[in-house]
């Protein structure tokens, strides 16, 4: 009797042990030039703090390497060696982030592009000032922009940047690599139900205890109109315009460029893709947004997996068009 009173007690406690109360804890750092938020439950406020932690330090990490800002990133030094004719070893992690990109470059036929660099840093300063970039620069700098300069080999894991002066910059796509990886150390450590969100680029891992999914507001705050989405274990990214733009003379430009023209957009269109990783969430979206409505839904219905809103603003009207992979 004393025996079996023994292992009901040592059942009644791992019973209790296991259906322990989970805890919602959130952690923010400014990471790749955004805020990086980390929501995640756990029973224990230590064990959500070291996992959290380790997230944000590989996050860090990838950060040393993927950076365009910084001089000494593996990026940077690769878009040093442009034009000499040097063929450079890469990482694992940037060979996947541009073998990758060259992919999504080569299925747009160059909608996304990470030659695009010297554009992008003209636009930077254009939106500062609220100018147009100047047509000369402007032009100089496109002619330097172009996925087929850059030479990737896959035997050697190693890349070549075939013309001078280019600049890489995996703005498009470095955040959500980076989410994917931080989710990734979570799982590791026992952490299921999880979101990292890397500047609106969300990679969602369990949903909330007890939810069907994690609530995802399209059109957030100012557009409730929307769809709202309940998902997990995917990835989500909305990049556009109606939020992030310049107005120069009366007209928008959107922070994301056309590749092919060095141009800002001036769709007014705002996409927001669902996906299996966030990697491809992140460089889906821009490049949807590049390709516009109809071409953009077309490349969708061939994708696995996928789900893509295309939300444009005209004067008071809202059009959504859905577009579902295979």
């Amino acid at each position: 009797m004393q025996l079996h009173a023994t292992f009901c007690l040592a059942l009644l406690l791992a019973n209790s042990s296991a259906f322990a109360e989970s805890k919602r804890f959130v952690f923010v750092e400014k990471q790749m030039g955004t805020d990086f938020r980390i929501v995640l439950y756990a029973e224990e406020k230590n064990d959500a703090r070291e996992a959290a932690a380790a997230a944000f330090e590989e996050i860090q990490r990838l950060n040393q390497i993927l950076s365009d800002y910084e001089a000494e990133s593996e990026l940077s030094q690769l878009s040093d060696t442009s034009g000499s004719g040097k063929t450079v070893s890469l990482s694992e992690d940037l060979w996947t982030v541009l073998a990758a990109s060259q992919n999504l470059s080569k299925e747009t036929s160059g909608a996304f592009d990470v030659t695009i660099g010297s554009c992008v840093r003209l636009w930077r300063i254009a939106r500062f000032r609220k100018t147009m970039p100047k047509t000369e620069k402007l032009s100089q700098a496109q002619k330097v922009v172009g996925f087929r300069h850059l030479t990737l080999f896959p035997e050697k894991r190693s890349a070549r940047l075939e013309v001078p002066n280019m600049v890489l910059d995996l703005g498009g796509i470095a955040k959500g690599y980076a989410a994917d990886i931080a989710l990734a150390i979570l799982r590791k450590r026992g952490i299921r139900s999880a979101l990292v969100d890397a500047g609106g680029d969300l990679v969602l891992g369990n949903p909330p205890p007890g939810q069907k999914g994690w609530r995802i507001e399209i059109g957030g705050s100012k557009h409730p109109d929307l769809p709202i989405l309940e998902l997990s274990n995917c990835a989500v990214a909305t990049s556009g315009d109606l939020e992030q733009f310049v107005e120069v003379d009366g007209k928008r430009y959107s922070h994301i460029i056309d590749p092919r023209t060095g141009i800002g957009l001036t769709t007014r269109l705002q996409v927001t893709v669902v996906t299996p990783e966030g990697m491809m969430a992140d460089s889906l979206a821009s490049a949807l947004n590049v390709l516009g409505p109809a071409k953009g839904s077309a490349y969708v219905k061939t994708l696995p997996r996928v789900e893509a809103y295309f939300v444009q603003r005209k004067e008071k009207d809202t059009i959504l068009k859905i577009a579902k992979g295979e």
